[in-house]
């Protein structure tokens, strides 16, 4: 097997496992959200997932930029950073609606708060197998394909990012104290 079919090989099952994780981590979380775990306290985190939402849109921003600066290896670090905390913001919201009870938005911006917070929810499904393909693109030097792929997943991940700080804010002076 020549090195372009090994490629053309792995590429193959690495989008099998994108395809995969892009369900399976809705499906996950959906599911865990059924879980309730008594006993543990895990208020304090609703602040800190949401400054890493602030601090992804920061990075987001900050990968733009250095990509338009073609400073490329900045851009790698800041897409690698934003994917981490990605990852870390997700296991910290799963873990705090495993321990606690929802909270009921009681404000007088119902409308906008729910209208934020259901297309922030679509869209943080949506993004991400657009960020992971975009991502693999960009990992096999398909950068034409990568170009295209970031007009769209570069705003849905920004706008998940920023409408989960607004979000928060919004929610915030509902919480259970």
């Amino acid at each position: 097997m020549n090195t372009t079919s090994k490629e053309n090989k792995n590429t193959s099952q690495i989008k099998k496992v994108i395809y995969v994780l892009s369900i399976a981590i809705p499906v996950v979380v959906a599911v865990l959200f059924k879980v309730k775990i008594e006993g543990v306290d895990l208020s304090i985190l609703p602040p800190i997932y949401a400054s890493i939402n602030g601090i992804t849109a920061v990075l987001l921003i900050t990968a733009l930029l250095a990509i338009k600066l073609k400073n490329v290896s900045l851009h790698q670090l800041m897409i690698k950073m934003s994917l981490g905390l990605s990852l870390l913001f997700l296991a910290m919201y799963v873990a705090y609606h495993m321990t606690s009870d929802p909270t009921p938005y009681g404000g007088e911006l119902k409308a906008v708060y729910y209208a934020l917070l259901i297309s922030h929810i679509v869209l943080s499904i949506a993004v991400i197998p657009l960020v992971l393909f975009t991502y693999l693109h960009a990992w096999t030097g398909d950068f034409e394909r990568h170009k295209k792929w970031t007009r769209f997943s570069w705003p849905i991940w920004f706008y998940v990012a920023v409408t989960g700080v607004i979000v928060y804010l919004m929610i915030a002076p509902y919480y259970a104290v």
